[in-house]
């Protein structure tokens, strides 16, 4: 009996020792761990510990929202706030234009990089996604071609309005914050879709000549 009871006394302390020598283990990995040592994660399994709304919003969607927004947001204080006062169209567009190139590259661009998982995954969103002085200008000469592009369109839809309706008297279709930030955001993603189209064909021609 004696025997037994010694037995069960030293199985009793050698699954104590491993249990401690499991724990010391575990906090030491846990404290040295880093890049160089931890096990690659998969995304999903990251996806599985965040906390956060039960609804998922595509990362897609975010992005679009986020730079209507901003267009809708310029067009708000800068050609409704400004009207009163800048009654010329050509100051205006003048003044916009500066006003969305400013907030692109200071404000959108940076809320799409502080939205970005990973470095440089929200890059595709933007026509000029390089972080220098230079872009400042780039960006600004950027929001003069859309901006030009939707008072095109606006222009256009009102003639063809005015076509149809054979009232000339008024502008059926005004400028208001929604319907400029969708313009704006169209016409931005289509010259964006297509500076990446280009690069592709550049880049296949590049490929062939290298076969």
């Amino acid at each position: 009996m004696a025997k037994k009871q010694k037995k069960t006394e030293r199985e009793q302390e050698r699954s104590q020792s491993e249990y401690y020598k499991l724990n010391t283990k575990a906090v030491d990995d846990l404290v040295n761990a880093d890049e160089s040592n931890s096990p690659p994660v998969s995304k999903e399994e990251l996806r599985k510990y965040q906390s956060g709304p039960k609804i998922k919003i595509a990362d897609w969607f975010k992005m679009l929202f986020i730079k209507f927004w901003f267009s809708g947001a310029v067009c708000y204080f800068f050609i409704w706030g400004l009207s009163t006062y800048v009654k010329d169209l050509l100051d205006m567009l003048l003044i916009t234009g500066a006003a969305m190139g400013v907030v692109t590259d200071l404000l959108t661009n940076n809320v799409l990089r502080f939205f970005a998982k990973t470095p440089g995954e929200n890059d595709r969103w933007m026509m000029f996604p390089q972080k220098s002085y230079w872009t400042f200008f780039l960006n600004i000469f950027y929001a003069y071609i859309v901006l030009f592009l939707v008072f095109t369109l606006y222009n256009m839809i009102n003639v063809a309005i005015i076509t149809v309706s054979g009232n000339t008297g008024t502008v059926p279709l005004g400028v208001e914050p929604i319907l400029f930030g969708l313009f704006y955001l169209g016409f931005d993603v289509l010259l964006i879709e297509m500076k990446h189209l280009f690069f592709r064909i550049v880049d296949d021609a590049k490929k062939n000549l290298r076969r």
